[in-house]
């Protein structure tokens, strides 16, 4: 069997919800060990979060696959000291408390550094380890808001609107994982230092922002809300079409414009529209015109004639659309895995793609504590009445 991408590398997720979770669950699918320790009988809070069949959390089997489940309570002394055995065998630590928690309970840098001088340590946290908001709670929805996004999205007559979804958690995770990785290239490829990770919510936002940041530094302008993207691009949009179908349209390139111009049987837009800052002078009669073009074409009509001509083109897909479409079948974007709660479940697949050591899903989200015995007794060497003596003292 070919190695794993990330084969021998053990990492503790002792973070709760999204962020972070989502982060170690990435590092294990491309093979790092990733122990999940949890409080007892408790667990991750994920794991009652919503949606839920039959009282059961529908998210957790995905969020927890591949890793293994232990129970470990910090707030007794034993729990500090089996934590810090697991930390003397481990690479990477992933946390997501509130900034000092861990100073608090006496699991600080100099005590982790002091159990494992190479151990990583990735924090992520609402607004980070430093600023005079490090010590506030954050979650992702309102720090979205406070990176600058939500201002910007929706329509300029309604509401600012969040995202669907914990967006700004996702992408805190994915910095967790590039700022995790880079840690341990630094430590192991280069020989430096053990370091720690420093990751908040908002920052990984924020830097998708360069756009706004440059446009209000140089221009004095705020980016306002819009039903698309303005002033960057044209023609941009969604348009709706003969069949009542929504259909994303966006030429962010002169060739695409050019493509669109064939699409339409426009040449007389050429030459006087090549150039993007023309149109972007002048875009009322191109987006009238291509509003008028798609309404007058059920979407199989314009898809063809789009595909033709190299113009990039989507309808706006449902769940229903994506579990009916080829690419996402072609590309396994979808896997079904057993579960014990619901006998099997679909779930996302493993991304990014790898073509020499390919990630994969081994399990779905385990119960609580189901490696217990695994780690305790085979990774740590504790004797079958340690453990018991732990249990009973709810230590585990």
């Amino acid at each position: 069997m070919a190695r794993e991408a990330l084969e021998g590398i053990r990492v503790l997720d002792i973070s709760t919800v999204i962020a972070g979770p989502w982060g170690a669950g990435l590092l294990a699918d491309f093979g790092a060990e990733v122990i999940k320790v949890e409080m007892p009988r408790r667990g991750d809070a994920f794991r009652a979060m919503g949606p839920l069949k039959d009282g059961v959390s529908i998210r957790w089997p995905s969020m927890g696959r591949n890793k293994k489940s232990v129970t470990l309570d910090f707030h007794f002394e034993e729990g500090k000291k089996l934590f810090l055995e697991l930390v003397k065998k481990s690479d990477v630590i992933i946390e997501n408390f509130k900034t000092g928690t861990l100073d608090k309970w006496n699991l600080g840098m100099d005590v982790l550094r002091k159990a494992n001088p190479d151990i990583i340590v990735t924090h992520v946290t609402g607004y980070g380890q430093t600023g005079p908001n490090a010590k506030l709670a954050g979650l992702g929805t309102p720090l979205q808001a406070f990176s600058g996004m939500t201002y910007m999205t929706g329509y300029p007559d309604r509401p600012p609107v969040s995202p669907p979804f914990a967006l700004a958690d996702y992408v805190a995770g994915l910095n967790a994982v590039i700022g995790t990785l880079m840690a341990l290239y630094h430590r192991d490829v280069l020989k430096g230092k053990a370091q720690e990770v420093d990751i908040s919510l908002y920052e990984g936002i924020f830097r998708m922002e360069e756009a706004m940041v440059a446009q209000y530094d140089l221009l004095g302008t705020v980016r306002e809300r819009s039903a698309m993207p303005s002033g960057a691009s044209c023609p941009i949009g969604t348009f709706k079409t003969k069949d009542e179908k929504w259909a994303i349209i966006v030429c962010s390139t002169n060739p695409v414009f050019w493509h669109l111009c064939e699409a339409m049987d426009r040449p007389d837009w050429r030459p006087k529209y090549d150039l993007a800052k023309a149109r972007l002078a002048d875009p009322d009669p191109i987006m009238n015109a291509v509003t008028e073009w798609v309404a007058s074409h059920t979407f199989a009509e314009l898809k063809e004639k789009c595909d033709k001509a190299g113009v990039p083109i989507s309808s706006v897909y449902s769940m229903k659309d994506i579990f009916e479409d080829p690419q996402y079948a072609a590309r396994h974007d979808i896997v079904e895995v057993p579960c014990e709660e619901f006998g099997s479940i679909k779930m996302p697949g493993v991304f990014p793609v790898l073509s020499e050591t390919p990630g994969q899903i081994k399990w779905a989200g385990p119960k609580i504590g189901a490696q217990n015995e695994d780690i305790y007794h085979g990774l740590l060497g504790m004797s079958n009445e340690e453990i018991a003596e732990l249990k009973e003292k709810k230590v585990i």
